[in-house]
């Protein structure tokens, strides 16, 4: 009877022996998830989706999600072109396109992306004068992409897209723009003013000459002239006789 029990407990153990390397053993990836494996700590395949099946304590899998992950830049301080002290943040969007290279290259690749996407952005947008900051956010954009995905390639990491999300201006900066833009706009007005005189002073002119070469034009502008003031409840006109009539009438 104790040899029984004896067998009884070691088949028990095998049994469990056997179910926990089988479940160590055994893997599942789901779409979007892609296992680094190492064969006693040398890489050895990139797997899945699907099942996988690995040998316990030789190998070992580490897993990489492919989705997009959002990664927040916090505010940064940033000195523009023209001297201007801003605070810009932005959002980045990436993701892994090689699994090998994000887990093997890098030791932690959000963290190492977000502090790239800092330094980033206080290189590229202290390049550009505040205007630039303010209206050309889309070039800006592009700009700090790009150099993203140029140095995160080496990572297998690919930066899809980049958008700055506030620029954040001191009080007494805010001022001094809208005076600028009320001075840009009274400066618009004026010129728009003074292009309208012109072009009508042009007309004038033109009517003038028009006028001066043709008699009759100026006898017919003299009755149109009668016709208007004729229209007004004027007790007396007093209206200039054109010469040119006087001698014909003679």
């Amino acid at each position: 009877m104790q040899f029984l029990q004896i067998d009884a407990v070691a088949i028990l153990v095998l049994a469990g022996l056997i179910i926990f390397l089988l479940s160590s053993a055994i893997r599942i990836l789901r779409e979007y998830e892609r296992g680094v494996v190492f064969t006693l700590g040398r890489f050895s395949r990139v797997a899945g989706p699907g099942l996988v099946i690995i040998i316990p304590v030789i190998q070992q899998m580490v897993k990489a999600d492919l989705r997009i992950y959002t990664e927040d830049v916090p505010s940064q301080d940033v000195i523009s072109k023209d001297n201007v002290s801003v605070k810009v943040n932005a959002v980045i969007y990436f993701r892994i396109v090689d699994a090998e290279k994000a887990i093997i290259n890098v030791e932690n690749f959000m963290k190492a992306t977000s502090q790239l996407a800092q330094t980033t952005l206080r290189s590229v947008l202290g390049k550009h004068e505040l205007d630039e900051m303010l209206a050309e956010r889309d070039k800006l954009n592009a700009d700090i992409q790009k150099i993203l995905d140029e140095q995160t390639d080496a990572w297998g990491i690919k930066v899809s897209n980049v958008e700055i999300k506030h620029v954040d201006i001191d009080e007494s900066m805010v001022r001094a723009i809208a005076r600028q833009a009320e001075a840009e706009r009274y400066r618009r007005a004026r010129i728009i003013n003074a292009e309208a005189e012109q072009q009508a002073a042009q007309k004038l002119v033109e009517a003038a000459e028009i006028m001066s070469s043709e008699a009759n034009a100026m006898q017919l502008r003299y009755f149109e002239a009668l016709q208007d003031i004729a229209g007004n409840k004027t007790s007396t006109i007093v209206f200039p006789l054109p010469m040119e009539l006087l001698k014909k009438v003679t």
